[in-house]
């Protein structure tokens, strides 16, 4: 396994300061509209991305971790709508040209509700995060326009339509397919969506739909803590998912708290035991990027990159004495 990230690069010299911190994969999309990523516009893309001394290890489909009612590409997929079959037949189109332009995996989200959360809380020295308390929340907060009250088996009916077209192609083409759970993890029938992928067991029941070793997770350990009551059960739950080849990504995050009561952290402020997650990696045989996700807003300016920075370094450090 090594070190990725997915940030996006504002401007040239932000590819350069990646390789300079120690990064060398990375995942990222060309700009512009999905519909026009063609052959030659991904190998132009990944040869930019190489001129750097960096990977283009995987890049992102169209189908985001925003709510279903704002500016969604493919929201026709989740929601049922008329044009989901041409959706996912673009979906389909970019992963073979993925292929042929020497991208070797891709990473989606399946998600209605977006990322809620409540307000951001402060951390060590003051850092700020963000943070998720269930009796913060607004209890009634609306169901995101135009999609109803969406039950448990409608979200199954549609994640299994998509997989069967798609995951038949991601094969052929060899390549990975990476889906984020669902952060965070919310009580059934929380803004009118019972999550199928904020659980456990809804994560081992969606990788075991349509067998293929091309399909399975994003796997966010962050998120994963957000799912359980005993953030101790994470190294083992993670281990299941490696021994079964189901971790396509890692986004390495941890938190302070449970399910439906935490903030978020730096990897080595939180409660989850992060070296025995590389442990579970290592055990298992995982091969791809570990990349952190949802840094925390520093103080001062280039908060951002200064926290990432840091998180590069800690996970750097990690592979390098536990691998």
């Amino acid at each position: 396994m090594y070190l990725g990230t997915q940030i996006p690069a504002r401007h040239d010299d932000d590819y350069r300061v990646m390789k300079q911190l120690g990064v060398s994969n990375v995942s990222a999309t060309p700009p512009g509209d999905w519909r026009t990523w063609d052959r030659p516009t991904l190998e132009a893309f990944r040869e930019k991305v190489e001129s750097f001394g960096l990977t283009l290890d995987m890049t992102q489909l169209p189908m985001p971790s925003t709510r279903v009612d704002r500016d969604v590409p493919c929201k026709d997929i989740m929601l049922a709508g008329p044009e989901r079959d041409s959706q996912i037949d673009g979906i389909c189109r970019l992963i073979e040209n993925c292929a042929a332009a020497g991208i070797p995996s891709v990473r989606y989200n399946f998600n209605y509700i977006g990322i809620p959360r409540t307000p951001m809380e402060p951390g060590r020295g003051g850092y700020m995060a963000e943070a998720f308390r269930l009796d913060l929340a607004n209890p009634d907060e609306p169901t995101p326009a135009g999609i109803g009250d969406i039950d448990e088996d409608t979200i199954w009916e549609r994640v299994d339509y998509f997989l069967a077209r798609v995951v038949p192609v991601a094969e052929s083409a060899n390549i990975r397919l990476a889906c984020h759970p669902h952060d965070p993890a919310t009580p059934p029938g929380y803004m009118g969506v019972t999550r199928v992928l904020g659980s456990v067991e809804g994560m081992k029941r969606f990788v075991s739909m349509h067998e293929s070793p091309v399909h399975g997770l994003n796997f966010c350990i962050g998120t994963l803590g957000e799912m359980v009551e005993d953030v101790g059960q994470v190294p083992e739950i993670t281990r299941w998912f490696g021994e079964r080849g189901k971790i396509m990504n890692i986004h390495f995050r941890n938190i302070v708290g449970k399910r439906y009561s935490f903030r978020e952290s730096f990897p080595e402020d939180g409660d989850i035991d992060m070296p025995a997650v590389i442990d579970a990696l290592r055990d298992t045989g995982y091969k791809y990027m570990v990349m952190p996700d949802h840094a925390p807003t520093l103080s001062g300016e280039n908060q951002q990159q200064v926290a990432f920075a840091f998180c590069y370094g800690y996970i750097a450090a990690l592979l390098q004495t536990r691998c």
